[in-house]
Formats: structure tokens, sequence, C-alpha cells
């Protein structure tokens, strides 16, 4: 067996059975807040990335694939998205694209972790481009779960950037099914969810992915999957659409691309209407692992990854 050549490495449990290593460059910061352990390293293939209690949570060469895959897809579906949650999302990467929609009004953005939200404004300033000072954002330091059962307001999309489950991470209970049906009493009329829902590969899906779409299926009127390769995490990774009224995949490539083109003035890297056939066109054994998924997440019993 051929060892590691020498140096520091960074070493990520994809599975119990998969490592993956990176060599580091430079670690800015390692430590642990209330909540959980955080690193924020230099790497020599994917640069600089945050790892929360061991595992990538997003890395500067590929960020923008997640983060575009993550949000635009249910904020394009929407008619005109003008409120929008986002649970999560330290790095501030995904409300930048959120705020890229010239039809947003206001963004709530409710991260647990202030320590965390401080240090990535500090280290990650590739990811986030300034987009923790637009006026159109409310950051709070909450418990999204606390913060949902408490508030009066609406939103047309929400948009869960949490880490895994954890069993000791701080958001297990947002993969919940009375997680889910909260968020769904405080969506508008034809509103919408996402949530990043874990690695969708063979085998890799049954960590998380099937057992949240199951469980958002059992919430909403309709669900959709999707996915996307995220190189840094070591394999196609999904995310599952809860609708109450908008389907995604009911729009052309070019409706797709004329929603873009009137509402975002930057440009995007990943995400087109070419890209989203594609990102919704997910595998055979992928819709069938769904379709014979029994698993339905709840407070009672919770999910975790190892």
């Amino acid at each position: 067996m051929t060892p590691l050549p020498e140096g520091n490495w960074h070493n990520e449990f994809i599975t119990p059975d998969f490592v993956q290593s990176e060599r580091v460059k430079e670690v800015f910061y390692s430590g642990r807040t209330k909540y959980q352990e955080v690193v924020v390293l230099d790497g020599a293939c994917f640069g600089r990335s945050l790892v929360l209690d061991g595992k990538t949570q997003s890395t500067e060469l590929d960020e923008f694939v997640y983060h575009e895959a993550l949000v635009h897809p249910s904020m394009v579906a929407h008619d005109a998205p003008e409120t929008v949650f986002v649970a999560g999302g330290g790095e501030g990467a995904t409300i930048r694209e959120v705020l890229s929609h010239k039809t947003v009004k206001k963004v709530v953005m409710v991260d647990i972790d202030r320590e965390v939200v401080e240090l990535c404004r500090k280290y990650l300033t590739n990811h986030h481009r300034g987009s923790f000072d637009d006026e159109r954002l409310t950051l709070i330091h909450e418990d999204a779960l606390a913060y949902l059962e408490t508030t009066d307001e609406r939103f047309d999309v929400a948009i869960i950037d949490v880490p895994d489950p954890l069993e000791a991470g701080p958001a297990y209970m947002l993969f919940t099914q009375e997680f889910y049906r909260l968020l769904s009493a405080r969506l508008t009329a034809n509103g919408l969810m996402v949530a990043q829902s874990g690695p969708t590969g063979p085998s890799f899906y049954e960590q998380c992915f099937s057992a949240v779409a199951s469980t958002v299926g059992s919430v909403f009127p309709r669900a959709y999957l999707y996915e996307a390769f995220i190189p840094s995490f070591g394999s196609t990774w999904g995310f599952v659409i809860g609708s109450l009224g908008p389907d995604p995949m009911s729009m052309t490539a070019d409706d797709i691309d004329e929603r873009i083109v009137s509402r975002i003035d930057d440009e995007l890297r990943f995400y087109d209407g070419v890209t989203q056939q594609g990102m919704f066109g997910v595998p055979k054994f992928l819709r069938q692992a769904v379709a014979r998924e029994k698993r339905v997440i709840t407070e009672a019993d919770p999910l975790f990854v190892v």
C-alpha cells in the first residue's frame, strides 16, 4: 500500500470506508465554537476551505458549483421571489447567490453559530464577496427551528444550507418531518424550499439523501430531486425541492435562461437552462432508491450520518 507523501494532509471520511485526502498548505484557523469544530485551511487542490466537524462545507475551487446548484433552481422556478429564508450558509455564498436576483427585497439568514459566520467574514472573502453588507439582509444568530416557531413572516423561497445531520452537530433537527412541516407553514401560497441532502453516488445515497427525499415528500405536495458533482465533496451531491406550487421541471432551458438574464446581472459560471436539465435527470438507481425508501426522519427517530 502506497503511503501518503510527506506533508500535512487533510483526511476526510466521505463514508466510513472511503477517505479523500488533500495536502494542506496553510491553516488559518483551527478551534471549537460552542457548537462545532471549525477549520479554515488553504488546500493545494481546492484552495481556501471551510471544514466543520471534519466535513468540508465548501472550497474556493468549486463553491460556485454547489451554491449556484443549491440556490437558483428554486429561485428561478418562482415567478418573482421577494422574501427568502436561509438556514445556515455561514460562508455567505448562499446569500450572495440569493441577493443576485433583482426581485429579492428581503433575505433572512439564520445561522446558529456566530463564531463561524465571523470567521467566514474574515477568511472567506472570495466566498461572500461582501454579501453580508447588503442592506436587504437580516442576519440572525439563533436556531433556525426556534426562529420559524416564533416568526409570523412568510417567505417565497426557503433554502436550507446546514451541515450534515451529525449526532454531535447543531443541525440534525433541521432534517426532520416536523421541521419541514413548520417550514411549509412559513411559505407563501406558491412557495418553495430546497435542502442540501447529502451524497448521491451508488451506496452513498443511503447515508442521507433517500431518507431526506422521502421525508420532504411526506410533507410537500410536490418534491423534486436533483444533483450536481462537487469534486471537493468526493461525490455527486443531492438537493431536494419541496414545492407548494411551482414545477421547476416544467420550465424549458430557454425559459430558465430568459429568467436568469432578466433577474441577474452577473454571469453565472455553472447554472443555466441546459445545466438544469442535466441536474434534474437523476439516474435510474437513485430514482428507484427514493421510490422504495421507507424511512421518514422525525424528532423521535432522527437521522445521523457518520
